[in-house]
């Protein structure tokens, strides 16, 4: 990792012009065509180019790939595996992703315009440790005798569900397609894996590499596609037995709508944020608080579930704090994510830009005062805007309500405590959130009012497998991540034996 970190600006655009992604589904173990024959354009953020064709999945292909995985789970050619044997195929896959680091990392700043330092050093080592951390935890996972008494015996096992559908957004390809694969695969399940169409070219690459790792034919299954069309017949399928969804609200309730009206199959949501950074008053370090708060917004440019889209600031500290934050949002190097100087790049598409700017238009409609937010670089092709501020807006206003994804920062004041804990919870999102205060009674106080998954005190975005992720509310229901996401990919079995 440390040599590609070296890489100059000219050999990432040299690498990606010798770049020859993979864009045919994978299913029972191979690569084949879309069995339409119609593929669909990938196209760079950074300049609008095309750089793939990708295979158009549509309901047949999807029945493809999901008998492929019905039938792998029958033969128990991986269920059936005893849970050392799954272990050492994970682990073997992990070094496989680590071994294909500048493959990968290129492949997805390509697709959705991540920085590549931040691919290579984040993206890649992130999904690799994840499948690395549920293949060591598979096997130390027991399961219960019930306390029944003289003449009986009662276990209680974990099985896994069967056919898995996950379905995975744009904005970390890699990264939240290894927070539904590694636990769905440990705990025994077949995948079919619909990622975003925007983002598909890292997945097929993965399941590739799964292959070669020992994972059996048909256990993971790549369908690319657009979302009316393969992830629809991915939700209808009556023969998945659960979906694992992360992306838009909106289009999570689709996933709902087509479980209630096909075989009433599991629905695992996280459907994005809205989430506060609540600045208190007796807040000690807002030059720390200021940096996170301008890479809780920037970092991805934005598009991220649980960034920090609202910065709730106290009267008392506000205007210092601000100042802060404008400070550093400005210093934010937007630019080619090929370049290893760019700490922000592109928006992911032309129509996720013009949400972006419609927004930040919006904002100044409502009475907001802007800072930033100007598109940048039009004359390159890409997808480009500079960090927004939208300060002195209203709590009600749809700016400070709704999820823009993008690096759009609202701003609001309150005052006292209680005044900034109302404002907090004042969306229908619940995500994560984060207390800036000096008193530890207080930040104990504060988070266990905030209705979010996750709260941090004093930090912003810190994270880890080992920790559960999910929201409150409209932001989902269900967690990835950590031990507890093996239990959203197992049913229990109670086995009742009586020998008196």
């Amino acid at each position: 990792m440390s040599d590609l970190l070296k890489r100059s600006h000219e050999d990432w655009v040299r690498a990606a012009r010798n770049s020859t992604p993979e864009g045919r589904m994978f299913v029972d173990g191979d690569y084949r065509p879309a069995l339409s024959g119609e593929t669909f354009e990938s196209r760079t953020p950074r300049d609008g180019s095309v750089i793939a064709k990708v295979a158009r999945g549509r309901a047949m292909d999807v029945d493809s790939a999901v008998r492929a995985a019905r039938s792998s789970f029958e033969d128990g050619c991986w269920r059936s595996l005893a849970p050392r044997a799954r272990k050492q195929i994970m682990l073997r896959w992990a070094e496989l992703v680590r071994e294909h680091t500048e493959e990968l990392a290129l492949l997805e700043t390509l697709d959705v315009g991540k920085p590549i330092a931040e691919s290579v050093r984040v993206d890649v080592a992130s999904a690799a440790f994840c499948l690395q951390w549920y293949a060591e935890a598979l096997d130390k996972i027991y399961d219960e005798v019930a306390p029944s008494g003289a003449g009986t015996l009662v276990t209680i096992t974990r099985e896994p569900l069967g056919v898995v559908g996950a379905v995975v957004p744009w904005n970390y390809p890699l990264i939240i397609a290894s927070w539904k694969l590694a636990p769905a695969l440990a705990a025994g399940n077949s995948v079919v894996l619909k990622p975003a169409e925007q983002s598909s070219l890292s997945a097929l690459l993965l399941a590739r590499l799964a292959i070669e790792a020992g994972v059996p034919a048909g256990v993971f299954n790549v369908v690319p596609g657009l979302g009316a069309e393969a992830g629809q017949a991915l939700g209808r399928h009556p023969d998945v037995d659960k979906i694992a969804f992360t992306g838009s609200g909106e289009v999570g309730k689709l996933f709902l709508r087509y479980a209630g009206e096909s075989n009433g199959k599991q629905v695992q949501l996280e459907a994005g944020g809205k989430s506060p950074q609540l600045v208190l008053a007796d807040s000690s370090n807002l030059p720390a608080a200021a940096e996170a708060i301008a890479w809780g917004i920037c970092y991805n440019a934005g598009q991220t579930c649980n960034a920090g889209s609202r910065l709730l600031a106290d009267r008392a500290v506000k205007d210092e704090l601000l100042s802060r934050v404008v400070d550093i949002t400005g210093r934010f190097v937007v630019g080619d994510p090929l370049d290893p100087a760019t700490t922000m790049g592109p928006i992911v598409d032309q129509s996720q830009l013009d949400t972006v700017l419609s927004y930040i238009d919006l904002g100044r409609e409502e009475g907001a005062d802007l800072i930033g937010g100007r598109r940048l670089n039009p004359d390159s092709g890409g997808y480009f805007v500079e960090p927004a501020v939208l300060d002195k807006i209203a709590s009600t206003s749809r700016v400070a309500q709704e999820e823009i994804f993008g690096p759009v920062l609202s701003v609001l004041e309150f005052e006292g405590v209680e005044e900034g804990l109302e404002l907090a919870n004042q969306t229908a999102y619940g995500l994560a959130a984060s207390v800036w205060t000096k008193d530890l009674a207080t930040a104990h106080r504060v988070a266990s009012r905030l209705r979010a998954g996750t709260v941090w005190v004093n930090t912003f975005d810190a994270t880890d497998v080992f920790a559960p992720f999910g929201g409150f509310k409209a932001s989902g229901s269900g967690r990835d991540k950590s031990l507890h996401a093996m239990d959203e990919y197992s049913a229990l079995k109670t086995t009742w034996i009586d020998f008196s």
